[in-house]
């Protein structure tokens, strides 16, 4: 008894799903209907954990409030949940007391290191340089935590390269760049949140996860009716609608419906978002004062680079172990150490390369966007009208004469979407399940501008759902190309910073590139092609930085 006082929430899920599966209308005595109630129910919650094996409720009252449901993992998969919880640690700091002992841009400085042993910069070296930070009263700051992106670029080249900024918590950081072309290479660096702002963003996502909340559309014959619904639902003294995936285990609930079925739900849509913010934290998030604002320079910002020399030994930062990813010239993007990045500058070019092939995209907008760029790009390729919603998806397209198929289809809930059928909200793993795969079929996966502002636990659980399926894809047919796309930086105001903030996208980049490390699969680096890129920052990078990741895309199937 004690356990099903202490577990009255599920229970009352499972009797109201339970209720509604077997159209249980009886009535019994009082005392043999308690008896029959709990009969039911043990019978039925074991046959939902023998046949699901899915449901879990988090009740744990000091993470995300109780009231977060999570997708069960295996041992391993809380052992790898725990080691990239520690890989993203951030700095702490202590709660906002006065603004004006912030991070102030204004009053921070970076500086250009000279080069180790003297001499002139050479290409090859690695460039370092200082950053202090001071807070707005022009005293120096004596801990780390910022968040600051940095790069190196040359307009006149049409060059630019990202930049590795590490933390020394001591209110100093070095920003460390690989030089790579001959000429002049300018120094970028860019405040996006001072510490306090990083540690409010986490408490939001620890105590009120569900400040972007959902909504459901129910409808039967002409009645409606529409409920909240979220991964973090609140407890409240109603009945749940309980939408966990039978396959993966995806927690999704809706509060039911005062007069409808849970199964009389047609519609999903974005329901608003709360801020839960104080005017004093408020002002953690202002445009050109302490977000997104440039850090100015104490001397020159720029160098001169020379040619490589042979025999003359490279200057190497002892602050990094790795380099970029790639780098900018003459506006095009050149990968290091792997792939050579074609240009198909052509129609034909990318119809050649396309021929015979079927490209399954899947995940948020920022994959749909290389969707339209093909479907825009190739001029024999007609969609099919499916009457479908093209926000969301499934679209698909075709070319007959080249034997084509292309094909978008967004990730499952969170999703923030206009309304949407909720019959199409199919989860990646799902779909990845259903396909044969083979040499003739390429899959594209972009999953991670939806989950900023949930526990990353939910990020971390989806990410390892998904890695699951491509495991068993790519074992079924070795010869599928999986291609991922990272997350990226976006342009920031107040709204933006609270749901889709440059520190939530950098901590799920990490995560991600993480948890398919060692899989056969290739990643389009979109955090530093947008970074690298001399134009704004933007969650939908425009046409010229889509050209090159979807380029990077083509020469992974048609590789030199």
């Amino acid at each position: 008894m004690y356990f099903l006082f202490q577990h009255q929430t599920e229970w009352t899920q499972f009797y109201t799903a339970a209720r509604e599966d077997m159209n249980i209308n009886i009535c019994l005595p009082k005392y043999g209907a308690i008896f029959l109630f709990l009969a039911v129910f043990v019978l039925i919650f074991s046959l939902q954990l023998f046949e699901r094996g899915t449901l879990f409720v988090s009740t744990d009252s000091d993470k995300h409030q109780g009231f977060c449901a999570f997708r069960p993992v295996t041992p391993e998969e809380a052992v790898e949940e725990s080691l990239l919880l520690d890989s993203i640690a951030w700095p702490e700091t202590s709660p906002l007391v006065s603004l004006e002992q912030t991070s102030d841009p204004a009053h921070s400085t970076f500086t250009v290191l000279p080069r180790k042993g003297g001499g002139q910069w050479h290409v090859g070296d690695q460039l370092e340089v200082m950053i202090k930070m001071h807070d707005f009263q022009g005293h120096p700051r004596k801990s780390g935590g910022d968040l600051l992106l940095s790069r190196l670029h040359n307009p006149r080249l049409g060059a630019g390269v990202a930049g590795q900024v590490v933390d020394h918590l001591n209110g100093s950081y070095s920003a460390v760049f690989t030089l790579i072309w001959e000429g002049d290479a300018q120094v970028e660096v860019t405040l996006v949140h001072p510490s306090e702002a990083i540690t409010l963003l986490r408490r939001l996502n620890r105590e009120v996860p569900d400040r972007i909340y959902f909504k459901s559309l129910f409808r039967s014959g002409s009645k409606t009716e529409t409920t909240t619904c979220n991964v973090c639902l609140r407890p409240a003294q109603r009945p749940l609608c309980n939408y966990t995936d039978l396959r993966t285990g995806e927690p999704w609930f809706c509060y039911k419906p005062k007069n409808l079925s849970c199964d009389a739900r047609v519609r999903h849509f974005t329901g608003g978002f709360d801020e839960n913010l104080t005017a004093k934290e408020k002002k953690l998030f202002q445009n050109n004062v302490n977000m997104k604002v440039p850090i100015r320079a104490s001397g020159s910002p720029s160098v001169t680079v020379l040619p490589h020399e042979a025999g003359q030994p490279e200057v190497r930062s002892s602050v990094v172990k790795s380099g970029p990813s790639g780098y900018y010239y003459q506006g095009a993007w050149r990968a290091l150490g792997g792939t050579v990045v074609r240009q198909f500058n052509s129609p034909s070019a990318i119809s050649q390369c396309l021929r015979s092939k079927m490209i399954h995209v899947h995940g948020d907008s920022t994959v749909r966007q290389w969707y339209e760029y093909l479907d825009a790009a190739l001029p024999d390729l007609k969609e099919f009208n499916i009457h479908s919603m093209r926000q969301g998806g499934p679209v698909m397209a075709f070319d007959y004469r080249n034997n084509i198929f292309l094909k978008f289809r967004c990730h499952g809930a969170p999703l923030r979407i206009d309304s949407f059928p909720s019959r199409e909200l199919h989860y990646v793993a799902n779909e990845l399940d259903s396909l044969p795969g083979g040499s003739d079929t390429v899959v594209v996966l972009g999953v991670w501008a939806h989950f900023g502002t949930f526990p990353i636990e939910v990020y971390i659980r989806r990410l390892q759902s998904i890695r699951k399926a491509v495991v068993r894809l790519l074992d079924r047919a070795p010869g599928t190309l999986v291609v991922i796309r990272t997350g990226n930086m976006k342009t920031m105001d107040f709204m933006k910073a609270l749901t889709n903030s440059d520190w939530y996208s950098i901590q799920r980049d990490k995560v991600l590139r993480a948890v398919f490390k060692g899989l056969n699969v290739r990643l389009v680096d979109a955090w530093e092609m947008v970074l690298a890129h001399h134009l704004p920052h933007d969650l939908h990078p425009q046409p010229p930085i889509i050209k090159n990741m979807v380029n990077v895309l083509l020469s992974y199937i048609c590789p030199q």
